[in-house]
């Protein structure tokens, strides 16, 4: 086999080898079924026991209470910044959002569509380096729900205290988040991640939505764009991504076997604490994030010269360190470190940018 790669890409990313060996070698033959998953009907026993081991896998990795529903979608993480409003802005058709990067902007902007959206924060003069500090007074206690972007994969920041809504249903989007780190599911009312991050291949949606939040959509939302509808199909409305599904099952078992999200989330603090804690050191090398708000699965950084930039980018490619351009919004270098990165890719990375510095200064 060709030798692999540190993938440090932001999205579709880096896949535990152990899972994609596991999917290779079930890949023509999945057991006792005599065809591959790709090949299985959606409405079959075999595939449905894939979809609620999923299900159930899930539920006990992020102790989602029974008062939640779990549904495997399509349409990506894009697809929910309609989805949201369209099932949640129904009763005073306002809402509240926090705008901490690029995709919690996009999903402001797609939710004007559908009532009045309330910016609460933004950060966007800082290039959103941070998270921004909330004025309470500024929420709309009519909100029909108060929405945030849990994780920020270009700039590399995160929430670490959720913001105190009330009676108001906190909505967020962990798509680069999602089993990286424990969180309270009831403290919201609805999550969604994209899969592409920590959970498998583009393809797959979870959405995690309390029950009474079901069955409010507007009169003319698309079938398709129905929570209800869904949820009530337990995910099988229509054909679901049911490779993807599969692929997610077995990523939920190799977290179970790391030892769960708390585990997890211990290996992936000290892995984003040997990266900040040289960049931190380092007279050449700097983040670009204040330090309170640091993400644990994103870590933006920049040498002083676009030369340097390059030059940097360009050996770490040859030495197999790979998709550490930075988004342009922000330039220089972002490391993703997601749940499949292991500890030795973070510490091979550090001991070359040590060597870059020295080489360089």
């Amino acid at each position: 086999m060709e030798k692999r790669v540190f993938n440090f890409s932001a999205g579709p990313s880096m896949l535990p080898v152990e899972v994609l060996e596991q999917a290779q070698r079930e890949l023509v033959c999945y057991p006792s079924s005599g065809m591959s998953v790709m090949e299985m009907s959606h409405r079959s026993k075999m595939f449905e026991s894939i979809l609620a081991k999923a299900k159930a896998d899930l539920k006990e990795l992020m102790h989602i209470p029974d008062n939640y529903k779990i549904l495997f979608l399509q349409g990506g993480g894009s697809t929910q910044f309609a989805m949201v409003p369209l099932n949640l802005m129904n009763k005073n058709n306002k809402a509240d959002y926090v705008i901490t990067g690029q995709w919690a902007k996009k999903a402001a902007e797609e939710a004007k569509k559908y009532g009045k959206v309330n910016v609460v924060a933004s950060s966007a003069e800082t290039t959103f380096d941070r998270i921004p500090q909330l004025d309470s007074s500024k929420f709309d206690p009519d909100a029909d729900y108060f929405y945030i972007t849990l994780n920020n994969t270009v700039y590399g920041t995160r929430w670490t205290e959720l913001p105190d809504t009330g009676n108001v249903t906190l909505v967020g989007d962990m798509s680069s988040s999602i089993l990286s780190e424990e969180i309270d599911v009831t403290k919201f009312g609805l999550l969604y991640a994209g899969a592409q991050k920590n959970l498998g291949p583009a393809g797959v949606t979870v959405v995690i939505i309390r029950e009474d939040l079901l069955g409010n959509a507007m009169d003319f939302t698309p079938t398709m764009l129905r929570y209800d509808i869904h949820a009530e199909n337990d995910s099988l409305y229509n054909t679901p991504p049911t490779y993807g599904i599969y692929f997610m099952g077995l990523v939920f078992d190799w977290v179970k076997r790391q030892g769960g999200v708390a585990a997890i989330q211990k290996i992936n603090e000290h892995k984003a604490s040997l990266l900040y804690d040289f960049l931190d050191a380092s007279s050449l090398f700097k983040g670009t994030v204040v330090p309170k708000d640091r993400s644990l699965m994103n870590a933006p950084f920049i040498l002083p010269t676009d030369e340097l930039n390059a030059k940097f980018i360009k050996e770490a490619d040859a030495l197999g360190f790979v998709n550490l351009k930075g988004h342009r919004t922000v330039g220089g270098m972002r490391a993703s470190i997601y749940n499949a990165m292991p500890v030795e890719g973070v510490e091979k990375l550090v001991a070359f940018m040590k060597k870059f510095e020295l080489e360089n200064k």
